[in-house]
């Protein structure tokens, strides 16, 4: 993983154009991109196996230093107080007298926080070094690079002070959680049977939305064996797309898995591969419509910090659902109703089934996304390449949220009712934070 981030270093450095100190906050060198800083944070999230909803948490808090120090140097950034109404700013930021680049202390910043987060945070130091060395021989002064690094490592320990109230702390100390083995409810499955992923996340604090339960979906079908029933009716669709699947159905599924730690069999030997999560995908897909569309530095910032946000938000508010209806995978029911020999496209995830994860954060994503950026955006999404698969085209954010959505129908860990009323669970998450924001003075990008 480190040869991968100093292959991303030595791009940049063949990329340096030396505009550092010589034009306004629109122009800025490659190496200071803020999703540079994004991409290193996901690869020790991948060598982590960061579970979903904690990725999606790191995410947000990574990006919120950066937000912090933009908005104290461009006033048409509105405060982050004004829509997270948690955070109570301590006013580090406006004692600085001292002069300083705040793009590199934003940049910097997001290292730091994630340093001092992640389980293997310190692997990030390499980065912050590098990163240093390449401020350096551009010839950026000493002083400036000192009173930088300075600022954002006051930004990162005030986010880091935050994130310490949002009873993430007090998870370790809630009830274990045990399967029920009842039927119709959610049990783990082959070939890992991993114990249930973050059962308690609903009670973690929301950052923009009300409550982890303000957007509960539709009561789902009840549990039947009756072959005559909806429900019934709901897993045979699954079992049966899954025997006439199309080469297109399957690399969707394959494209859209994100799942951080998958395991393939062979004889007695199990092979485990890691993965992005599925909100590290929307950061880079958010990454790379921020350079497409040439924004700004403060504008790619705000765009990483709102997205980074609203995965944490969908995710508190999917997992609250999760497991109040602790519904059964397909895999389960299909094993055990229809064909033992069955098995999904995908590795089923270990937790339950309704609504889908998927559904929920990509639909929330695409909706902030399509609010900032505007609808029928464009752009060739690249991600999985690391990981196994190819590059996909989009329209939209919308249309690549609906197809991330079907991908776990195609993958076989999905019902539809779970994809269908995700959308519109995740729809209603992203359109609360857009009226926050909005309130709040974000407005649309003007954008090339």
């Amino acid at each position: 993983m480190r040869s991968y981030r100093y292959l991303l270093i030595l791009v940049c450095l063949l990329a340096i154009r030396p505009c550092l100190a010589q034009t306004g906050k629109d122009v800025y060198p490659d190496y200071l991109q803020p999703d540079h800083a994004i991409n290193a944070i996901t690869m020790v999230m991948v060598h982590d196996v960061v579970s979903p909803p904690v990725a999606a948490r790191y995410y947000a808090y990574c990006t919120l230093g950066a937000y912090n120090i933009v908005s104290a140097n461009d006033k048409k950034v509105p405060p982050l107080q004004r829509f997270i109404k948690s955070y109570k700013p301590s006013g580090v930021l406006d004692t600085i007298h001292y002069s300083y680049d705040y793009r590199i202390a934003a940049y910097y910043s997001m290292l730091e926080i994630a340093k001092l987060m992640l389980p293997s945070g310190f692997m990030l130091k390499d980065d912050e070094d590098a990163f240093v060395q390449l401020l350096q021989k551009t010839r950026v002064p000493q002083k400036t690079i000192d009173n930088s690094v300075k600022v954002g490592i006051l930004a990162a320990n005030d986010i880091i002070n935050y994130s310490k109230t949002d009873h993430y702390g007090h998870l370790s100390a809630l009830k274990r959680y045990t399967p029920l083995k009842e039927e119709g409810k959610w049990y783990p499955t082959p070939p890992g049977y991993f114990e249930a992923v973050e059962p308690n996340w609903k009670t973690i604090r929301t950052m923009l939305i009300d409550s982890s339960n303000q957007f509960k979906p539709k009561p789902l079908i009840p549990f039947s064996k009756d072959t005559t029933s909806k429900f019934y009716k709901g897993v045979k669709e699954v079992y049966d797309i899954s025997k006439h699947l199309t080469p297109e159905q399957i690399n969707i599924a394959l494209f859209w898995d994100c799942n951080p730690f998958a395991i393939t069999t062979s004889g007695h030997m199990a092979i485990g591969y890691k993965k992005i999560s599925p909100g590290g995908h929307w950061m880079h897909i958010t990454g790379l419509v921020t350079q497409q569309a040439h924004l700004s530095f403060d504008k790619s910032v705000v765009a990483l910090a709102l997205v980074g946000s609203t995965l944490m938000d969908a995710f508190i508010s999917c997992w609250e659902e999760k497991y109040d209806s602790n519904r059964i995978r397909p895999e389960t029911y299909i094993d055990r109703y229809i064909d033992v020999k069955w098995q999904p496209v995908l590795q089923t995830p270990p937790f339950p089934e309704y609504t889908s994860g998927h559904a929920v954060i990509s639909n929330a994503a695409a909706e902030v996304l399509t609010y900032l950026m505007g609808d029928n955006f464009t752009y060739n999404d690249n991600t999985e390449i690391p990981f196994g698969s190819g590059q996909r085209a989009f329209k939209s954010f919308r249309a690549a949220a609906a197809e991330a959505s079907m991908s776990r129908f195609y993958g076989g860990i999905h019902y539809m009712e779970s994809i269908t009323n995700g959308n519109v669970q995740g729809v209603a998450v992203g359109n609360n934070v857009i009226s926050k924001i909005k309130k709040a003075g974000i407005t649309p990008f003007e954008h090339n």
